[in-house]
């Protein structure tokens, strides 16, 4: 406990330090679509921390490593999985160590209308549904995590027919929303209430153990060096603060 203390209140001065040491600036981050909401709240109370602003960018995980790849000018990438920050530092766009995990995804099985989908997900083998929404797996980890739990489940050549698939999370949690498709896999961000549980229509979260964990890293890109707005997000989204905000929409995050 003590260690854990010590290691906030460090990251608490390094933060001073950049606020105290640098004039406002402001830092372009390209974010998975997944972390809309908490990303959203970070960056406000980020700026009433520091001065700094955080411009914010997003979209699929995938479609970002190409733009970034192809001299985009993001200075900060949050991606929803730990592959594709490493394929930047892999590549020479971003700092090997400056990488870590800022969150733990949580996935749900979810409908916007009431009694789709039951507690168990056991809608997924029973059927009477035409479409499924989940995110391009090639694109978004998320939409690779789904597929994880429908092949776990043994449902994933049975169900591969009904995929409607959205370039990102957002996308298919539109597909759900008009009714585009009856139930699909969206991030449980997305649809959490106050009370920590799903605020709207119907939905299963899904638990951790029918997939690989979601570990959804950072990185600071070659851009964002000499950008003290850069390094200032990447030590705020440690702080106590960013934490309370990213556990409030269903995240879990690094012990």
């Amino acid at each position: 406990m003590q260690l854990i203390q010590m290691k906030r209140l460090f990251t608490l001065c390094l933060l001073l330090a950049f606020s105290l040491n640098s004039q406002a600036a402001t830092v372009l981050v390209a974010v998975a679509s997944n972390f809309t909401k908490p990303m959203n709240e970070i960056a406000e109370a980020f700026t009433k921390a520091t001065g700094h602003e955080a411009s914010l960018s997003f979209g699929s995980s995938g479609k970002f490593v190409a733009q970034i790849e192809n001299d985009a000018p993001f200075e900060v990438f949050l991606s929803a999985d730990e592959m594709n920050t490493k394929k930047l530092e892999e590549s020479g766009k971003g700092f090997a160590n400056t990488r870590f995990t800022y969150a733990i995804g949580k996935l749900v099985l979810w409908s916007a209308k009431a009694g789709v989908v039951d507690e168990q997900g056991k809608v997924l083998s029973k059927g009477g549904f035409k479409h499924l929404a989940l995110a391009d797996p090639k694109l978004a980890p998320y939409g690779l995590a789904a597929e994880e739990i429908l092949k776990n489940l043994g449902l994933l050549d049975k169900l591969k027919p009904a995929f409607v698939l959205g370039e990102n999370i957002s996308q298919t949690q539109q597909f759900i929303s008009t009714g585009n498709a009856e139930l699909g896999f969206i991030a449980l961000s997305q649809v959490i209430g106050k009370d920590g549980k799903i605020g709207e229509g119907s939905g299963w979260i899904v638990p951790d153990t029918l997939h690989s964990p979601i570990k959804q890293d950072v990185i600071l890109l070659k851009k964002g060096e000499p950008n003290p707005a850069a390094q200032a997000l990447l030590a705020f989204l440690k702080s106590p603060e960013a934490l309370v905000i990213i556990k409030k929409f269903g995240y879990n995050v690094p012990e």
